[in-house]
């Protein structure tokens, strides 16, 4: 047996190589003892894709120079060469892409705009919406938004969800709805009368809050008013206690708006007196006298546990003027009110069945 090492290798120069001299030897495929490496060599490689290059009628200067596997393909993207291959119609160049690929955008390629519908489509679609989706398709589109601010919308929603057998307050009746004066804010105070998941919503409101309301903080307290409450689980009477609050605007930069505005002839429908108002209900065990706070600011709420360790205690601090950026309300200034004991705490937004509106609204 002759040894291996006496066996001679094939060697090609890059000067004379051509495709007629291509054999079996240059590829992956040949005798490990004729071609030690399993792959082909950079000058063949190069010399047989410039050879391929100029039969198809591209120069053989756009081959790159530093790697003799890569080249440029037809439509100009960067590819690398993989291996040669050799079939039976003769010799053929395989290439493989290359991860980093540019990928270069086209107009075709670029997205669509939308398309544009015309708003009677929105209507007919505003038709098949829940009221607690009202938010989410106001958001889709100017036009979506355009057409939750119509009469006919509310109108549609009221009637959409009407029962007789439910009770409502007189100006939330059919023969009161045609007017178009606070048609929103009353069609959103019928649906939590009428509709069952925001009267089951309500209901789950606890008698006393699980942490302080500070969203009343910087609130002007509008109207202020006491009353007695009988209740059969108890035998003596309880006093109930309404500051009715309203949230000050922020100030705005260049005299801003909040928010979008409703088309003017629309602005009746969405009239509603008692926006951005709250009632603070109290219900004391006892009557407790304190000094007139109407047209002053909430600046300081607490709500803990009384002193008897079985009710709750509430200390209120009004001052003149809102306190702003995080700064503390000094203790000798403002007026300073403390119900206790207390029986029940309530937050009440306008849209909810306790607050009390005007039926002229």
């Amino acid at each position: 047996m002759p040894r291996r090492g006496n066996r001679k290798r094939l060697k090609f120069r890059a000067d004379d190589v051509s495709s007629d001299r291509v054999t079996v030897a240059d590829f992956a495929n040949s005798d490990p003892a004729v071609v030690k490496s399993g792959r082909v060599r950079k000058a063949v490689a190069n010399a047989v894709q410039t050879e391929v290059k100029a039969l198809c009628g591209l120069e053989a200067s756009r081959v790159p120079s530093e790697d003799g596997l890569s080249g440029l393909s037809e439509n100009g993207n960067d590819e690398s060469c993989d291996e040669l291959e050799e079939n039976s119609n003769g010799t053929s160049f395989r290439k493989k892409k290359s991860k980093k690929q540019k990928v270069r955008s086209s107009p075709e390629s670029s997205p669509a705009d939308g398309g544009d519908y015309p708003i009677d489509i929105w209507l007919v679609l505003s038709s098949y919406i829940r009221p607690e989706d009202i938010v989410t398709f106001a958001l889709i589109c100017k036009k979506a938004w355009t057409v939750t601010c119509t009469a006919v919308f509310w109108m549609r929603l009221y009637k959409r969800h009407y029962h007789s057998s439910c009770y409502l307050p007189v100006r939330l009746l059919p023969e009161y709805m045609y007017r178009l004066r606070a048609l929103r804010a009353c069609v959103i105070r019928s649906l939590f009368h009428m509709y069952e998941p925001f009267c089951s919503r309500v209901a789950k409101n606890p008698s006393l809050p699980d942490s302080t309301p500070n969203t009343l903080l910087n609130s002007k307290c509008l109207l202020f008013w006491c009353k007695k409450v009988e209740t059969g689980s108890r035998p003596e009477q309880l006093w109930e206690f309404n500051f009715k609050f309203r949230k000050l605007p922020l100030k705005q930069k260049n005299h801003c708006l909040n928010g979008l505005q409703p088309p003017a002839e629309y602005k009746e429908v969405h009239f509603n007196p008692d926006q951005d108002c709250f009632l603070f209900q109290v219900t004391t065990l006892n009557f407790i006298f304190f000094p007139v706070v109407m047209g002053m600011t909430l600046t300081y709420l607490t709500m803990n546990v009384s002193t008897d360790m079985r009710h709750h205690r509430v200390r209120l601090v009004f001052q003149d003027c809102p306190v702003l950026n995080g700064k503390k309300p000094r203790g000798e200034q403002g007026v300073q009110i403390v119900l206790d004991p207390v029986h029940s705490v309530q937050l009440l937004d306008w849209w909810q069945p306790k607050y009390p509106f005007s039926t002229m609204a």
